[in-house]
């Protein structure tokens, strides 16, 4: 008996074309926002820039007081802080899933991992209390130590983000060293090196995403700081702490838009 696949033709024996992804420059813009807000970070930061946007004009007194824009712009402000805290919902899980994922190369390593995964972990998982607090499904007399719990474990897991992300990039720079090496000894041989072109950009790409991810994490950083100490201090200053949250959220953006 013949098989069912020897009676198809050549041509549906053929295996279906692959199509090569389309780059972050060759996608249409409108299937790429698509595939952008489609996920829980896309709008996350979206409404976060609009949030500190706003945070920075009611800082910057570009609008008086005594004007009902002024009161509008506040109650937008607070509404889209709250908003924010119900997309947290869960996501604690994914530093969960991280640190379980990783592989380290040194016990210090470990350590910083733990203190990165942990602390942002807890942070997602006591803002969802807040949020709870704030809708008022709990007492809100909870709301502040559970603020105050929230801010000390963000701003532990900066700590140990920014370690890591700083071991990184020296990783990154020993690379581009040796295969800058690498290039100008085939340079000297007259030998060709376009792939080693190719990966030196690739690199260089690498390397400024993961400076862009240090001034990120030291913006956040920042800004749980001034939650900590209630707002108190020359770096708790509403304009500087507004600015840092724009500056965050705009980072984050762009790593999110290349990255779906």
């Amino acid at each position: 008996m013949e098989t069912k696949a020897s009676s198809l033709s050549p041509s549906q024996n053929a295996k279906p074309p692959i199509v090569a992804r389309p780059t972050t420059k060759d996608r249409d813009f409108l299937n790429h926002l698509e595939s952008y807000l489609a996920k829980r970070d896309g709008v996350d930061k979206l409404l976060k820039i609009s949030r500190y946007a706003t945070k920075i004009i009611l800082a910057s007194s570009a609008v008086p007081e005594t004007l009902p824009l002024h009161r509008r712009l506040k109650s937008f402000e607070s509404s889209v802080g709250a908003s924010r805290k119900a997309f947290r919902l869960g996501k604690f899980v994914q530093d969960v899933n991280a640190l379980r994922n990783s592989c380290f190369d040194s016990r210090e390593e470990l350590i910083l991992a733990v203190i990165a995964y942990g602390g942002e972990g807890l942070y997602y998982f006591v803002e969802q209390f807040v949020w709870l607090a704030k809708s008022g499904l709990i007492d809100s007399k909870h709301s502040r130590n559970l603020q105050k719990i929230s801010a000390w474990a963000e701003f532990i897991g900066y700590v140990g983000s920014i370690s890591l992300k700083l071991r990184d990039l020296k990783r990154i720079e020993a690379e581009e060293a040796c295969l800058s090496a690498t290039i100008e000894i085939a340079v000297v041989r007259g030998e060709s090196c376009i792939e080693e072109h190719a990966q030196m950009r690739k690199l260089s790409e690498k390397k400024l995403m993961k400076r862009l991810s240090i001034v990120q994490d030291l913006a956040d950083g920042l800004m749980a700081l001034a939650d900590i100490r209630g707002g108190k201090g020359r770096l708790s200053a509403p304009l500087l702490i507004s600015s840092a949250g724009l500056l965050s959220a705009l980072i984050s953006t762009h790593k999110n838009w290349l990255s779906c």
